[in-house]
């Protein structure tokens, strides 16, 4: 393949890397504190809050092999300075906002490395994934329901992500505030 990711169309890179799920997988919260060090290293800070989020921080559900990492900042950080220093040291960034930044490590020109992360860049106190990773694990039953939602989604939605991901929020959104309640300021 001559074309690189940045040349590609969406329903080529969606093509290219569909939704696929795996069984749970022990390694995944060894490949996310290696990473967090990674970052830990590179941004030379000691006020970042690092977070291991998305389904792969859930126990015991399938999910997509990709390591989602929050890191919040001070709101006195630059985001700016913390994205350039990510992007040259391997990111890619996605999609930029005001006060959030995603970030991608892993995606190649021929499909998905053996380590995928997706980093999530925001101020202190952007954080619902931490809740609803959190509510996720306490209640194991909703967790299963959450995985059966995943698994039905991911077949309907094999090469578009953003189905699947939209698919997913009214499940996400809905335990994210019962988290809320539940956990009040827990961070």
């Amino acid at each position: 393949m001559n074309q690189s990711l940045s040349e590609m169309t969406l329903e080529e890179l969606w093509e290219l890397f569909p939704i696929i799920l795996s069984e749970p997988k022990t390694f995944w919260k060894d490949w996310y504190e290696e990473e967090k060090q990674r970052i830990i290293d590179l941004l030379i800070r000691n006020d970042l809050h690092i977070h291991h989020i998305g389904s792969t921080a859930i126990n015991h559900i399938w999910a997509k092999p990709i390591i989602d990492i929050l890191i919040e900042i001070p709101y006195n950080t630059s985001m700016l300075d913390i994205k350039e220093k990510l992007v040259n040291n391997g990111y890619i960034c996605m999609s930029e906002e005001k006060d959030r930044k995603s970030f991608n490590k892993g995606y190649t020109p021929t499909g998905f490395a053996e380590k995928v992360f997706h980093l999530h860049l925001r101020y202190y106190k952007d954080n619902n994934e931490l809740y609803f990773r959190d509510y996720m694990n306490d209640n194991p039953i909703l967790a299963k329901e959450y995985e059966k939602l995943k698994i039905y989604l991911s077949q309907k939605y094999k090469h578009n992500r953003d189905a699947y991901t939209n698919a997913k929020s009214t499940f996400i959104e809905k335990y994210t505030q019962c988290a809320k309640v539940k956990y009040e300021n827990r961070y």
